[in-house]
């Protein structure tokens, strides 16, 4: 359910996390723009399965940022979004090992959404992620789409949405997310997403 908050400061209850979502789009490609060399990391497509897909998951976004969407997810229904042929998964790897997670969702007629993106820490800071978004942005204006659109959010990386803007595309919306906190239930260990502070029941 949505609805829109009053301005002021909100309680948000024990036991949950909150975090400000922002929806960000771009309707053309955007101009080129320079790309680290990078030859030890090869563009390859990421197997389409469950386990794999989540430990993926897991090393990019879970430990340092706190992702969970995808772990909470039931098995099946993940499945049915890993197995769609309008679901890409791509991923860079080193010396054969997946070290990032590009995921693009084609399954609404004319738009891409950037469903997920983001490289381990082992790639934080080597330039990957504008190869990664180089690679994101060619893969996706391949198709007849008339938008991609992204979202981030105050769990993510703190350059991620000033890298999204550098790297083309508008903020157009922003939400309030308030969920369960995914260490208090299991989904992720307690050292996880260290900047956000755990408040129990």
């Amino acid at each position: 359910m949505t609805r829109t908050l009053t301005p002021g400061l909100h309680d948000v209850p024990p036991g949950m996390v909150a975090t400000v979502v922002t929806y960000l789009e771009m309707t053309a490609p955007p101009p080129p723009r320079p790309v680290p060399d990078l030859p030890d990391l090869i563009l390859t497509e990421l197997p389409r399965d469950a386990d794999a897909y989540r430990d993926l998951f897991r090393r990019v976004g879970a430990v340092a940022w706190l992702w969970f969407s995808r772990l909470a997810m039931a098995d099946e229904t993940l499945a049915a979004i890993l197995s769609d042929p309008d679901v890409t998964l791509h991923t860079l790897t080193r010396d054969g090992i997946p070290e990032a997670l590009l995921e693009l969702d084609f399954r609404s007629p004319g738009d891409c959404e950037l469903a997920f993106f983001g490289v381990t820490p082992a790639l934080v800071g080597t330039g990957a992620g504008r190869v990664l978004m180089d690679h994101a942005l060619r893969l996706a204006w391949a198709r007849p789409i008339r938008r991609l659109h992204v979202h981030t959010c105050t769990l993510d990386h703190p350059g991620a949405l000033d890298f999204y803007r550098r790297s083309g595309f508008t903020p157009i919306a922003q939400k309030v997310e308030i969920a369960r906190d995914p260490r208090l239930i299991g989904l992720l260990p307690e050292t996880s997403g260290p900047r956000t502070p755990i408040f129990p029941d």
